[in-house]
């Protein structure tokens, strides 16, 4: 079996990053979007197209059938609400689900949106891992699940927030952290609580600059998981 590597996909990566910013740029100037307040930095829409694009690509190689990776109408059911839409699915010919994910974007708003963004992730985790224990879906084996967010890397994102405890202290990791912080503090225990099989935070700039504050939620990493847990179901593709 070939080592599993990351290496081929950098460029198409940095491609992702520079489509999320020129997409935004595009709606801001043809006024087409009616954006209230900054919702459409929050939500994404088509900014996030060249990571979904990635995605499916790294599938593809590896051998999954183009027909079973959905990047639309990717509706799956829930527990605590009927259904969700997902970004990606891969879905074997027996219809066994192999993997979703979500995809997250922010550009500033941060005060408004952080808790917003915490609480739907976690809220569709919980929804989807419930509706799998009570059998919404033909199969005993847990599918991957994998949520990524972008965001922007500025002097809101990465200076010091007050915390506000007007009864009971904060958590200690939460002292003297930014937003950019505290959303590396966010995936990672989404990781190790198990609400999701891998996180991914990539913190870009407007000049289409990007890094990974931490290497445990790198998109590497994030990528060799889903490689991994792919790689490992190809014979269910097998018609």
């Amino acid at each position: 079996m070939d080592k599993l590597t990351t290496e081929k996909y950098q460029k198409q990566l940095k491609k992702a990053v520079k489509q999320f910013w020129q997409t935004r740029q595009d709606q801001a100037s043809s006024k087409k979007k009616t954006d209230q307040g900054n919702r459409s930095s929050v939500t994404g829409g088509k900014q996030l197209d060249g990571f979904i694009d990635l995605l499916v690509q790294v599938a593809v190689d590896l051998g999954v059938p183009k027909d079973c990776v959905y990047t639309k109408g990717n509706v799956l059911p829930g527990f605590f609400r009927p259904s969700k839409e997902w970004d990606l699915l891969i879905i074997t010919p027996k219809n066994q689900l192999v993997a979703v994910v979500e995809l997250k974007s922010q550009v500033g708003s941060f005060g408004n949106n952080f808790n917003n963004r915490t609480e739907e992730a976690l809220g569709s985790a919980i929804d989807l891992w419930t509706a799998f224990r009570e059998q919404s879906f033909p199969q005993t084996l847990q599918p991957w699940l994998g949520y990524a967010i972008i965001v922007q890397k500025s002097e809101k994102s990465t200076h010091v927030v007050r915390l506000i405890e007007p009864h009971f202290k904060a958590r200690s990791e939460f002292q003297k952290t930014s937003y950019l912080d505290r959303y590396v503090l966010f995936c990672k225990k989404l990781i190790r609580e198990r609400h999701y099989s891998s996180t991914a935070l990539l913190a870009t700039t407007e000049n289409m600059d990007f890094e990974f504050p931490d290497d445990e939620i790198s998109f590497d990493t994030f990528l060799l998981s889903f490689m991994g847990f792919i790689q490992g179901k190809l014979k269910d593709f097998s018609k």
